[in-house]
């Protein structure tokens, strides 16, 4: 797709987004913060309307007519997503509230039994706290030790550093896919493989990929991926674990309640089969199947479609920001098509705060991100106390991304009037 092509995806889905089509403080909405949480279609819209229009029941546990759709709905969704991202069987998706909660599940059911003092777990210095903070209590709770691949010169995820790491000792990997503040997108399918030569699983954070791109759990052979359904145009509060059926099964149960059990006694319980096993109470069932809506939607426009369009707004706007002087740019730079990075850029403005920035630009009616996008550890190791960030979603245009550098250049001039 060439970048004369470009209005031809935005004038085919923008209709599709209501929220886009509104003013902010009296300028026409650019939503430039997807890598917090993307819009919603209306199809998606739809989806969750229509289950609580015409099939609000419980799932799994009636016989009647709303009950059975409700449940047809959301195990529907279910093989969508499976499908989306390839998994071998549908009883290799778990529905979860979000990527936290998921990445939690395989903390508690797996790192419990399986760790001890001295194994060790390998991240990265750029993980999100969502991949830090439950691997941080788990060896709290069972003496493992944490270890932390760095960075290459271009801020970019040193595979030499990881190979380092890596030993008998290695039990397990946890690495995101593509950062949200670097935008660099890591090797997870070599990451995977140098892990399995020493023995050790491997949990993939795909929260920043499974929304922009081909996403192929099968290839990439991970023992586990996670991703959050509001970053890919479904609701909050659903987000999936995927994970490889023998390993799922060799898992004790997460949460205990309704819904995951085959029988239960005043003394002990037995367990249901995947995926239920680690789906206690009642689910997020409108969420499910409107998370099914969106994979829907997405497929029918193409992942190699969206990304290639992506590729095209994030060689333009590096293109734009690098010609103002005042800005630092994280990560890697795109190649002369957009490739090699995702479309977000984290930056800062000299000595203006992002704060600042952002409070300006949404008198224009721009949202960005400001602050450490749930990366402390990551700005502290590249110096920055918190960065700006803008990030791109296959519904943004060019014009929006030229409206977007007028006013971040008047922002800087306006600040550099008061304090220069």
């Amino acid at each position: 797709m060439t970048f004369t092509q470009e209005k031809t995806l935005a004038a085919q889905v923008r209709a599709d987004f209501p929220i886009l089509h509104q003013e902010i403080h009296g300028k026409p909405l650019v939503y430039l913060d997807n890598a917090a949480t993307s819009q919603k279609p209306v199809a998606v819209l739809n989806a969750l309307q229509h289950y609580y229009q015409h099939d609000n029941a419980n799932v799994h546990r009636g016989v009647h007519t709303l009950s059975s759709r409700a449940t047809d709905a959301y195990e529907g969704a279910r093989d969508k997503v499976a499908n989306f991202v390839n998994a071998a069987s549908r009883q290799e998706i778990i529905y979860t509230r979000n990527a936290s909660e998921a990445i939690n599940l395989v903390a508690y059911a797996w790192g419990n039994s399986n760790l001890q003092r001295g194994d060790e777990i390998i991240l990265s210095v750029m993980e999100h706290h969502s991949n830090l903070i439950p691997w941080q209590l788990l060896a709290q709770r069972t003496g493992a030790v944490l270890k932390f691949v760095e960075l290459t010169e271009t801020q970019e995820f040193d595979l030499e550093h990881f190979k380092s790491l890596l030993s008998d000792k290695t039990k397990l990997v946890s690495v995101v896919h593509v950062s949200n503040t670097l935008g660099c997108i890591n090797p997870v399918k070599e990451i995977v493989e140098l892990a399995h030569h020493y023995g050790a699983k491997v949990l993939i954070d795909a929260c920043q990929s499974v929304p922009h791109m081909t996403v192929d759990v099968q290839a990439m052979d991970c023992d586990w991926l996670v991703a959050s359904g509001h970053k890919m145009c479904a609701p909050t509060g659903i987000g999936f674990l995927y994970g490889k059926l023998d390993l799922l099964r060799s898992m004790p149960p997460f949460l205990g309640g309704g819904e995951m059990i085959a029988d239960v006694f005043f003394d002990h319980s037995t367990y249901a089969d995947l995926p239920h096993k680690f789906e206690a109470g009642t689910p997020a069932i409108a969420e499910a199947i409107a998370l099914g809506a969106a994979v829907d939607y997405l497929s029918s426009l193409g992942m190699d479609k969206i990304h290639a369009y992506e590729a095209e707004l994030t060689a333009y706007l590096f293109q734009q920001l690098q010609q103002i002087p005042e800005l630092m740019l994280y990560g890697p730079k795109p190649d002369s098509k957009g490739e090699g990075r995702a479309a977000l850029s984290a930056f800062t403005a000299g000595s203006v705060h992002p704060h600042d920035l952002s409070t300006i630009l949404d008198q224009a009616g721009i949202a960005i991100r400001a602050g450490h996008h749930c990366t402390q550890p990551l700005h502290r190791h590249v110096g920055a106390q918190s960065t700006a960030r803008a990030s791109l979603y296959f519904y943004n245009t060019r014009e929006e991304i030229d409206t977007f550098i007028t006013s971040l250049k008047e922002a800087i001039e306006f600040f550099s009037g008061i304090f220069g």
